[in-house]
């Protein structure tokens, strides 16, 4: 595949194979461990909204720290502080000292790592193989995500939160290596309208923030309880999911690429649509709650090619992506935020999962809304600003 030929982009899906490793091992277990030490459900959401406002306030740190030492660099640097929060887990006790440090770390590493990932994924990348190229890494971020939360969750109970976090924190800092080798991207002293020439892409962000908050994060401690609060059943679950969508996602990729991104978008939403209310309807059986947990492997196959391969190629042609990434990844956290703490209030007021979880079709819907009149004939991934 043509896609394949990018050595600079190679690398990165390679890093983001081992970063996915380690996520999926150790990252998708934080808010269930949590719950299990003691935090309350409402606690638990208002913990990850409180990560997202420290990422959102820290942000305007990494364009200063990324001009001095260069994205690639920074990169780097992000990719080894994710694995900060790991040695800090064990230690949580209920709502306790180390719960707050975990909920002031986590920020630090996130905000450098994803802010300067995606710029540099769009920097690096060919607008022409965008749809094929994201589609790749969501392919081989599902593949690892089949083996990954069953080695996590078998840690979990064979070990405990002092062999699993630390483990995956090791593997989060291997994560860096394939990075070394890969090309500096310098950031430019001043670029005007740099940040102005996002508003789209923060809008598009700030959706899928508000999408992510019920589809992801609502639904990990929703899935977690009707599983019996079983880490073995719940990394199970979620070995299942990513090897439903492996395969699917590298054609949607290529569909983007032959200049069909509104079939992509329209197909995106329907199995969005659809897989969120299977999940709000869900959660009284365990068995259709891991079948909806795996058709959520479809969602990622479809949404984030679809999502993602428009945002990337308007960061490239911005006048400056790292910039561009900064005020995407703001609305983002925005959305997610928001997203979070409403969850966070229903489910405090003793109702159930269902609506937190369906707050996730606002986000999908209005996304796809700004997709579908954007995507442009003219480009397979193209969107006017």
């Amino acid at each position: 595949m043509s896609f394949f030929s990018n050595a600079a982009v190679n690398r990165l899906n390679l890093h983001s194979g081992i970063q996915t490793l380690a996520q999926e091992a150790g990252g998708i277990f934080i808010l269930v461990f949590l719950l299990k030490a003691g935090v309350p459900a409402p606690l638990v959401l208002c913990s990850m909204a409180a990560m997202t406002a420290g990422r959102f306030v820290l942000r305007p740190f990494v364009l200063p720290i990324a001009r001095r030492l260069g994205l690639r660099t920074t990169l780097v640097l992000g990719t080894l502080m994710e694995a900060a929060v790991f040695p800090i887990l064990p230690f949580v006790k209920g709502v306790d000292g180390a719960f707050l440090a975990m909920v002031l770390v986590s920020p630090l590493g996130s905000v450098l790592y994803w802010t300067c990932y995606h710029a540099y994924f769009a920097a690096v990348g060919d607008d022409e193989h965008r749809g094929g190229q994201v589609a790749v890494r969501t392919a081989l971020m599902a593949l690892v995500g089949i083996g990954a939360p069953l080695l996590g969750g078998w840690a979990l109970f064979l070990g405990g939160p002092w062999l699993a976090f630390p483990a995956a924190g090791v593997l989060q800092m291997l994560a860096a290596l394939p990075l070394l080798g890969a090309p500096q991207v310098a950031v430019a002293p001043a670029a005007p309208g740099g940040f102005r020439v996002a508003w789209m892409g923060s809008a598009l962000m700030a959706c899928d923030g508000i999408f992510a908050g019920g589809y992801h994060y609502v639904w990990q401690v929703a899935l977690f309880i009707a599983l019996g609060e079983s880490f073995t059943a719940y990394g199970g679950a979620m070995a299942l999911s990513a090897l439903a969508g492996t395969v699917f996602t590298l054609w949607i990729g290529r569909h983007i690429d032959a200049g069909k991104g509104r079939s992509a978008i329209l197909i995106a939403f329907v199995v969005a649509a659809g897989v969120l209310a299977l999940r709000g309807v869900s959660l009284g059986s365990p068995w259709l709650a891991v079948t909806a947990n795996a058709l959520g492997a479809l969602v990622v196959a479809v949404w984030v090619p679809a999502l993602m391969a428009p945002i990337y190629n308007l960061a490239k042609a911005s006048p400056c992506p790292l910039r561009f990434s900064v005020a995407t990844e703001c609305g983002w956290d925005i959305g997610c935020g928001v997203s979070c703490l409403v969850g966070a209030a229903i489910v405090a007021s003793g109702a159930t999962y269902a609506a937190p979880i369906l707050i996730g079709l606002v986000g999908v819907t209005m996304a796809s809304g700004l997709l579908w009149r954007r995507y442009g004939a003219s480009g397979p991934t193209a969107l006017s600003t």
